[in-house]
């Protein structure tokens, strides 16, 4: 994986919005991904952001506004032509293939590549996730829950992409756990991808961001840097407390 930023372009979201349910429940969002840094999307539940990240990925289409890669627009592509563009994502809840093996979970991620690009793709996942090795063997449904993100986060490295979307990390996971999966986030920032994490636990996300938004109710209510959020914590707290009254959303599972 290259560590060179200067030609990864970076992601942007343009006044997107986007709607489930017959509900507009993202809404207007414009905000940056640059390469080779960790940009963090914070907010209760409900608050829209596992809606951003499947329009980003094409699984739900959206309404309004545009998502460009560099100069690539990338809004309302289907999702393997994203993925094939260079933006990976790694879903909330741990989707895999549980009753096949560690081995196929990461080959099924590679279909679309070179043998060359496989290769090392693989060997830079194994590098981050040396644990998978030794159950390389072993079906997905047999792994701790901190091997399966383990596993799911190296389905995505594995094409060594251009953005890299996180949507809970931590989600379930206890924090040994969360501890040792820390530094690979960082490791594939500093490797040259842009990488958007969402996290419930804002202190975990906001030691390894550079850049901070904050999601309420659909729509950006901070912009800044993740320094500046972690010293006025009372500009997150309104947002999740206003999530805890009850959000319009909150049915959607964001």
């Amino acid at each position: 994986m290259s560590s060179a930023n200067g030609d990864r372009p970076p992601l942007q979201l343009e006044e997107l919005s986007v709607a489930r349910g017959g509900r507009t429940v993202v809404r207007g969002v414009s905000l940056r991904i640059p390469s080779g840094e960790v940009t963090t999307l914070l907010g209760a539940n409900g608050a829209g952001k596992s809606t951003l990240v499947l329009a980003v990925a094409g699984v739900v289409r959206p309404t309004e506004g545009r998502i460009l890669l560099g100069d690539l627009d990338l809004t309302r592509r289907r999702p393997e032509r994203i993925r094939a563009a260079g933006v990976a994502v790694v879903p909330e809840g741990r989707r895999l293939l549980p009753n096949l093996t560690v081995e196929d979970n990461i080959q099924v991620a590679t279909y679309a590549l070179s043998r060359r690009d496989r290769r090392e793709g693989i060997a830079f996942a194994l590098e981050l996730f040396p644990e998978l090795e030794k159950r390389w063997q072993a079906q997905a449904r047999l792994l701790s829950g901190g091997e399966q993100q383990m596993l799911v986060l190296a389905q995505a490295i594995v094409s060594q992409p251009t953005i890299l979307l996180i949507d809970e990390l931590s989600l379930g996971l206890a924090p040994v756990v969360v501890k040792r999966l820390v530094p690979t986030v960082e490791r594939v920032a500093s490797a040259g991808a842009g990488v958007l994490l969402i996290e419930q636990f804002a202190q975990v996300a906001l030691s390894l961001a550079k850049t901070a938004y904050v999601l309420e109710g659909g729509r950006i209510r901070y912009e800044g840097t993740a320094d500046h959020l972690k010293s006025h914590p009372e500009l997150l707290q309104s947002a999740y407390l206003a999530g805890d009254q009850g959000s319009e959303e909150a049915e959607d599972g964001d």
